[in-house]
């Protein structure tokens, strides 16, 4: 006993405790080597962009640009923890920007029945496709990738080749609205401040609050030193980046939605008994499945939810380029799975978080937009994705095995 409360006092003593932080950071690079990794990119295209990458405008249309790969990333990241694979969302995501402007465009219908019908839409394909994988054990890259080429097809025939458009305002706004300063200053616009210390005060106080009842129970995840310059950082980069953004218009409403959706899964997989049995799903099917855990519904669940998930970021996209085409949506189903795998999802399934599938996705956005402004051709911006997403599935393997 007295040995203990002797180690205890030193592990109080600010060496210790500058050791532990370390140690704390060496164990958890599986979880934290990503996002140091987009601190390090923004900070190299913000000194090789002269300042540009992080201007006010930019950053909007940083948020623009990829709002639609970071919603689908968070049904994408549940479908691969499941251990399964979505290739046809990009093909869902045209789809649904088809049928959306036939319905706005061509049939003059109102927005608020649009979306909804959109909506709806995307969960019966996201369950068409969930019922062959859950109930018929068909591999789930094969139902997909038909899936891939059918809905490809489809928006083809809906649009009859040519692009139709342009969408109603309010259908617009989805997408390029943004929200109102309701104190009337203008600039700054003092609601996207008020919103962005508000954030930065509920998740310094979630955090501390769910680190209260841990240690009631003995239980200490990161050394306190840890905590507090993790969740500092955190505050004051989210209200540093709320502040930029209240210089130009303040914040899109594509950004609220995708962080009440962030909030909304993280909640789903870190708070809920679905959330944890989606993780014992992808860990070990047998397992689960004689634990008493409805293996099918779970999947099928996955995938309806993955279809409502990549039909609003139809809708987005669409609203955003004011116009449905015959090859929208091509290739996003790379770059959603890209982000994923870089946000430190694991291949085999059972691993992988929802903040980690926003930073990889972010990562993607962040290398696009900075490669976009130095004025790198596609071919190589190709060529550098390729590699960080090889360096990003290195880094988990090497990460796990190290862990054994």
């Amino acid at each position: 006993m007295a040995t203990t409360k002797t180690t205890s006092a030193v592990d109080d003593s600010p060496v210790s405790s500058g050791q532990s932080v370390l140690g704390y950071l060496k164990g958890h690079m599986r979880d934290y080597g990503m996002l140091m990794a987009l601190v390090v990119i923004m900070l190299l295209f913000q000194v090789l962009t002269d300042g540009t990458l992080m201007r006010p405008i930019n950053l909007t249309n940083l948020f623009l640009q990829n709002s639609y790969i970071i919603i689908m990333a968070l049904g994408m990241l549940l479908v691969i923890v499941a251990g399964h694979i979505d290739l046809s969302v990009g093909s869902v995501v045209g789809f649904i920007g088809a049928l959306a402007a036939v319905m706005a465009v061509n049939w003059h219908l109102p927005t608020w029945l649009v979306v909804p019908a959109c909506l709806v839409m995307g969960g019966i394909i996201g369950a068409a496709q969930g019922y062959w994988i859950a109930y018929w054990k068909i591999p789930s890259f094969i139902v997909t990738l038909a899936g891939m080429l059918v809905f490809r097809g489809l928006t083809l025939a809906f649009l009859a080749g040519q692009s139709v458009g342009p969408f109603p305002e309010s259908f617009q706004a989805m997408s390029t609205g943004f929200i109102p300063d309701v104190f009337g200053v203008g600039r700054p616009n003092m609601t996207a401040l008020a919103l962005g210390a508000l954030s930065a005060f509920a998740i310094i106080y979630l955090a501390a609050r769910s680190r209260i009842r841990a240690l009631k129970f003995g239980i200490e995840d990161e050394p306190f030193a840890f905590f507090i310059g993790k969740n500092l950082l955190i505050g004051v980069a989210l209200i540093y980046v709320t502040y930029l953004l209240s210089t130009y218009r303040g914040l899109p409403n594509v950004l609220i939605t995708m962080a009440v959706l962030t909030c909304a899964y993280t909640f789903l997989t870190n708070r809920t008994t679905l959330g944890r049995r989606v993780y014992a799903l992808g860990g070990n099917e047998k397992a689960a499945k004689l634990s008493g855990i409805n293996t099918e519904r779970l999947t099928f669940f996955t995938f309806v939810n993955m279809g409502m998930l990549a039909a609003l970021a139809g809708l987005i996209f669409a609203a955003r380029l004011n116009t449905a085409t015959p090859k929208a949506g091509l290739a996003f189903e790379l770059d959603v799975i890209a982000a994923v795998f870089i946000g430190g999802a694991s291949m085999s399934g059972g691993v992988g978080k929802i903040i980690g599938a926003v930073i990889g996705a972010l990562i993607m956005g962040v290398m696009n937009n900075g490669m976009s402004i130095l004025g790198i051709g596609i071919e190589w911006q190709q060529v550098i994705k390729g590699l960080v997403l090889l360096a990003a599935v290195i880094f988990d393997v090497y990460n796990k095995n190290k862990a054994r």
